[in-house]
């Protein structure tokens, strides 16, 4: 599989980078997990607008879905060989809701049906294209979703946005790749069942078993040294911090 981190900036865009977004690529399919603030721009840095097979939502809050109302004009309105065929979008209860309140002015309620096949998310596992998706609930104020993605004999692991939980690091257990949000500076904040800190990721990395540990949705006020430093205090595996353009293979 070939990551490429779209946006990595927690909560909203930084000067370096869109707010979350990760394509995910294998055997020509390309996956979208989460489409934030700024990224349908930088998508298009790496590839086409109309390339992808699949956008997957964590939850609903704009750093993680905000940009699919762009992508709704962009497939709505192509100028050249008509509407796009409606695309999957899996997200959580109520996302073509969700979306189309944030649009505010669509040419009727149900337009983005047209071009968007929205899948409603729950625990568990399916197929899509090459990858094998298994899902999990996690500690969030908003109904989220931890996703793990495998395929060949590989995994990786997206947090996405949450606190503290077994579950995140049950369906973690043993993966390949880690990437996990770190948006909370350990001894700093402390509000149950929101984000991660540093130490918090390293400690789910630990016990979870992941081979490989990513730092992800850290917020502009956020010094992702510190995290990364707080993280291999409690987990032995390499560290890092996502940036945006990163490319990885798992």
């Amino acid at each position: 599989m070939k990551l490429t981190v779209v946006g990595c900036s927690g909560s909203f865009p930084s000067m370096e980078s869109a707010c979350s977004s990760y394509l995910l690529e294998a055997d020509g399919f390309r996956l979208l997990l989460d489409m934030g603030n700024g990224a349908l721009g930088e998508l298009q840095r790496h590839t086409g607008l109309y390339d992808l097979d699949a956008v997957l939502l964590s939850h609903l809050h704009a750093d993680h879905c905000i940009d699919l109302c762009g992508y709704f004009v962009v497939r709505y309105y192509r100028p050249d060989g008509g509407r796009c065929a409606p695309m999957p979008v899996y997200g959580p209860a109520g996302t073509e809701r969700r979306l189309t309140v944030a649009h505010a002015d669509l040419p009727y309620d149900g337009a983005m049906s047209e071009v968007f096949d929205f899948r409603t998310l729950t625990p568990g596992s399916f197929t899509l294209g090459p990858f094998t998706i298994r899902t999990q609930r996690v500690k969030h104020p908003v109904e989220a979703f931890a996703v793990r993605v495998e395929h060949g004999g590989r995994s990786l692991t997206y947090s996405g946005d949450t606190g503290p939980c077994d579950a995140l690091e049950t369906l973690a257990a043993g993966t390949d790749f880690f990437l996990c949000e770190a948006s909370f500076t350990y001894g700093k904040e402390d509000i149950p069942d929101l984000h991660l800190n540093g130490r918090e990721a390293g400690e789910a990395a630990r016990r979870a078993g992941a081979a490989r540990l990513v730092l992800t949705h850290i917020p502009p006020w956020t010094d992702p040294d510190i995290s990364v430093r707080d993280a291999q205090k409690v987990y032995d595996g390499p560290v890092e911090v996502a940036k945006a353009g990163a490319v990885y293979e798992v």
